[in-house]
């Protein structure tokens, strides 16, 4: 039912003594008690992207106490690919076990790709609006806080089940960044920081975040509170920029919580390898445990091309520390748009790390498959 969030459901049920068929699905996927992946639900530790309009046939729990999730990101370019391409990705990423995707699709066929992969799609379908906010202009100086603001709500509208919002990027946090090698890499945040410098205003999303809340909780859309200065290097890791961000990105899932509106906290795309535990644990300290969604991380920055091991890496011992949820980096991270071969290999890289995690954590049966192989190679 659109206006009722999923945690306002899950409080409602605990109080009339049920479990709704979302939570019931979960527990079961995971081996767990379903009271307990309620519990978690009612408290911001785990969420359920699960938009009514869209309601993909597969729930999926994101959190910490839960098998590691992997997301897949497709879409078009202006310049690249057709819809029958982005529904191949879509099928492919889906097939090679990715939890969620994300449809990063821009241009003018941005809306009827949109469209089309949450029609097929029966797992969880993220988005990042500022980009369609973006293409619905010819200059910066034109995107008003309206404009970008109708973006979320027609893409909740359309069943889009959580968005990526760089509301934690305030204007006092760009100049923390101007003494990195490669400054701000987020495209979302690039854009944030370059309309609060032309405006001379602050981040919308941040000043008018309540509207935010209003919008989410209204189609029950999950915030994926997005990583605007995460960094784009090893050199750039844990520095002053990223972790105010963080700090603010913490003020902003308590505030969630308090509309009832799922939360999950995007973390660090280049990390070196003795700063990874580091950084989930921060992120857990810092923002109540919510759910961590990475990029990666990526441990080294000189592998072009064999990028999706590179994340693989770092993605595995983020999730042996904390992380809820991996985003695939595919061979073409920082070469070019993605082709179905592309998805397909981040997919399984980025499912192999989240495995060898799950072992880890010793998940109920995550080791069953491995132990039966091993049995077959036996006889």
């Amino acid at each position: 039912m659109v206006g009722m969030s999923t945690i306002e459901r899950q409080m409602i049920a605990a109080r009339e003594g049920r479990l709704t068929p979302a939570v019931r699905a979960v527990a079961d996927h995971e081996g767990l008690a379903a009271e307990a992946v309620r519990e978690a639900v009612a408290a911001g530790r785990v969420v359920i992207p699960w938009n009514p309009i869209h309601a993909p046939a597969h729930p999926v729990g994101i959190g910490r106490m839960l098998r590691t999730k992997i997301n897949a990101n497709i879409g078009n370019s202006a310049l690249a690919s057709r819809l029958e391409d982005e529904l191949a990705k879509l099928q492919t990423a889906i097939r090679y076990g990715a939890d969620t995707v994300m449809d990063l699709s821009t241009g003018p066929e941005a809306d009827r790709i949109r469209e089309r992969i949450l029609q097929h799609s029966e797992v969880p379908v993220g988005t990042v609006p500022i980009y369609q906010a973006m293409d619905r202009v010819e200059d910066i100086s034109e995107l008003t806080p309206d404009r970008m603001f109708e973006v979320v709500e027609h893409q909740a509208r359309q069943g889009v089940d959580y968005m990526t919002i760089h509301a934690g990027l305030r204007a006092a946090h760009v100049p923390l960044t101007r003494h990195r090698k490669l400054g701000i890499v987020s495209r979302g945040g690039a854009i944030l920081a370059a309309w609060m410098k032309t405006h001379g205003r602050e981040n919308p999303f941040y000043e008018q975040f309540d509207r935010l809340l209003e919008i989410c909780a209204r189609y029950d859309v999950t915030l994926s509170l997005g990583d605007g200065l995460r960094p784009g290097c090893l050199a750039d890791a844990s520095d002053a920029a990223q972790f105010a961000e963080l700090d603010t990105i913490a003020e902003l899932v308590e505030r969630c919580r308090a509309a009832g509106v799922q939360a999950m906290v995007e973390g660090p795309g280049h990390v070196p390898m003795d700063q990874i535990e580091m950084n989930m644990r921060r992120e857990r300290e810092r923002c109540g445990d919510a759910p961590f969604y990475v990029l990666g991380p990526v441990v080294i920055d000189c592998a072009p091309g064999y990028d999706h091991i590179t994340a693989a890496i770092g993605g595995a011992l983020a999730a042996m520390h904390g992380a809820a949820m991996l985003c695939y980096v595919t061979p073409k991270e920082h070469l070019g748009l993605p082709n179905v071969e592309d998805v397909r290999a981040g997919v399984v890289a980025a499912r192999i790390a989240a495995h060898a995690a799950d072992i880890a954590h010793h998940r109920p049966d995550a080791r069953a498959r491995d132990d039966a192989i091993s049995d077959a190679r036996f006889i």
